[in-house]
């Protein structure tokens, strides 16, 4: 999953090597975290936050197929 996120951010910034992808596990799931560039968070969140639901309902349906709960955070 950490792979997918990075892939999908990267094409979405300006700065791709200021991407940063952590993938946290524990039992109620897993926790992706996404750091991008200051001037790239409205790219990765989009007007009214659609491309961050839009990240992370590709996520959640690649996540559904290995049966795991993956939540999705954009950090700053």
């Amino acid at each position: 999953m950490k792979e997918l996120v990075e892939i999908i951010a990267k094409a979405l910034v300006d700065y791709p090597d200021e991407v940063v992808v952590t993938e946290t596990e524990d039992e109620k799931g897993i926790l992706i975290e996404l750091r991008v560039a200051s001037s790239d968070m409205g790219k990765v969140i989009g007007k009214q936050g659609r491309v961050a639901k839009a990240i992370r309902s590709v996520v959640k349906a690649a996540a559904t197929k290995d049966d795991k709960k993956v939540t999705v955070d954009i950090v700053q």
